[in-house]
């Protein structure tokens, strides 16, 4: 009954967790993406100020939700001419990503496409459905029986920001399968490099998709640029009618947002500041980092956004992840991404500055630097 899925991943990192638990330091764990700072005052004073609330929240979210997310899209995304009923709140992003497929109603003999490097929860979507997953970046091989294609920009785990020109692209080609062309984004506040002062293009831009959000749908979560994980605070945005028709069937499944997490996430959206004070604390400690997985002898591919450096030895992923486990690190291999990335480790930045200083401390050692 129970057998659509295998074992969570992360199960097969227990074993390289513990021998990196026996190093003498204890082990420094850049497994994990998940937040480690505070949230925000002002964001936990929304929520406290709106925690009396006995009714059932909106399912398709308050005007005020949709109107800060259609301001925030405007000023933060150069999205224009969103209109509020194309936004719909969801209980983090993940959830709306594995549920999707079986929301659209696909099964067997669908398909399903996803990145080659790909985020875990595409895959997941597929399998609770039935549909078959096709691991493809190139639009022009994207098959005739695709009803689904995932693109995630900034990528997790690689840290790749597609262009305006690579977006349209695979806005052209879903529009001409009659696919729903769907864009996981929720890094896009996190670039780095050239990306650190440009807008990350959302596959809602004009420039992208033109007049029209006809057959697309982003998704973006508060989780990375606002320390809001716990909150499960995430939105979908994209047309009307597609927006629409998974409100009305979230409103039968009981997938609300509280209306404190929706209150949380206006006061989150409107205020910038809070994004630049975490995004510099990521910089500083992805720059610690960085130099010393480069000094080590990794080689870093993409990483050009988001909270991860993917890297390799050339050798495989659990080679690697054996070898950071010696010396008491914790990260996380290539496999559980795909079969494309095999000689590929995933390093997160979201540990606290102590343990990314000791970290890197670890890796210049081993080389004697």
């Amino acid at each position: 009954m129970f057998d659509r899925l295998p074992e969570y991943p992360w199960e097969q990192l227990k074993p390289y967790a513990a021998k990196a638990a026996l190093h003498e330091g204890g082990a420094v764990d850049l497994s994990v993406g998940s937040p480690v700072d505070p949230t925000p005052t002002i964001i936990q004073e929304a929520l406290n100020a709106s925690s009396n609330a006995p009714g059932y929240p909106s399912t398709g979210g308050s005007p005020e939700f949709k109107a800060a997310v259609v301001e925030w899209f405007a000023r933060r995304r150069g999205v224009t001419g969103l209109k509020p009923d194309q936004v719909m709140p969801t209980i983090g992003s993940k959830e709306l990503i594995s549920w999707l497929p079986l929301l659209m109603g696909l099964g067997p003999g669908d398909v399903v496409v996803q990145p080659k490097v790909a985020y875990t929860a595409y895959v997941v979507g597929a399998a609770l459905c039935g549909a078959e997953i096709i691991s493809e970046d190139d639009p022009a091989k994207w098959p005739s029986n695709a009803k689904l294609i995932w693109i995630n920009s900034p990528g997790n785990p690689d840290g790749r920001v597609m262009d305006v020109a690579e977006m349209k692209a695979a806005v052209d080609r879903a529009r001409e399968l009659g696919a729903l062309l769907a864009s996981d984004e929720c890094y896009a506040e996190l670039g780095w490099g050239e990306w650190s002062e440009k807008l990350i293009p959302s596959v809602l831009d004009p420039r992208v998709c033109g007049d029209s959000h006809e057959g697309v749908m982003a998704v973006y979560s508060l989780s990375k640029q606002s320390n809001m994980a716990g909150y499960r605070a995430a939105f979908a945005v994209g047309e009307a009618s597609l927006i629409k028709g998974l409100v009305n069937l979230r409103m039968h499944s009981g997938l609300n947002t509280p209306g404190p997490v929706q209150r949380a996430m206006i006061v989150a959206l409107g205020d910038e500041e809070h994004v630049k004070i975490e995004k510099e604390i990521y910089r500083e400690r992805r720059e610690v980092l960085l130099d010393a997985v480069r000094a080590y002898g990794f080689r870093l591919a993409e990483s050009q956004a988001g909270l991860y450096l993917w890297a390799t030895l050339g050798e495989s992923c659990w080679s690697t992840v054996d070898r950071m486990a010696e010396l008491g690190i914790v990260v996380v291999p290539g496999t559980f991404y795909g079969e494309h990335s095999t000689d590929y480790v995933r390093f997160s930045i979201t540990a606290t500055d102590d343990k990314i200083a000791e970290g890197a401390r670890r890796l210049r050692d081993a080389i004697g630097l």
